[in-house]
């Protein structure tokens, strides 16, 4: 490594959610949908680990992911920028588009093909779009 150069980012790995989740304001590990460990932010979730469905499968196997994320988005538009892109692990599912959801879904074992600063990023985003905004403005200013 050149000494003075940027580090290159490590890519995120699963234990990264719960680190960056928690280090957000007010956020605690919580339940919902029943007893799904979900990422709330004054009772409101952001993100949720997904227990295996029939609505979320592997092409592959035909078997149901079991290893599923649902982040919230901001949005139709940050929805998009997630899903749209190819090379984004993000993707989503019928489910969602009929509720109207601008949520996505990641595996975790997907999470290495973004850095960890990436994920921070996304979680951050996801927490905004449900948190107060007086606490937003807090974080992030604005």
């Amino acid at each position: 490594m050149v000494r003075g150069a940027a580090r290159p980012e490590r890519p995120a790995r699963p234990a990264d959610v719960e680190e960056i989740c928690l280090g957000l304001p007010e956020v605690v590990l919580g339940r919902s949908w029943g007893d799904v460990p979900t990422f709330l932010v004054r009772g409101k979730g952001f993100v949720r680990y997904r227990p295996p469905r029939s609505d979320a499968l592997d092409p592959v196997t035909g078997e149901p992911y079991d290893d599923l994320l649902v982040v919230e988005t901001s949005g139709p538009a940050a929805h998009a920028e997630l899903v749209d892109d190819p090379a984004s692990p993000f993707f989503t599912i019928e489910h969602f588009t009929r509720s109207r959801s601008h949520a996505v879904l990641v595996r975790l074992s997907r999470l290495g093909e973004i850095s960890r600063a990436e994920l921070a990023e996304i979680l951050t985003e996801a927490w905004a779009a449900r948190a107060p905004k007086t606490l937003v403005r807090g974080l992030l200013g604005g």
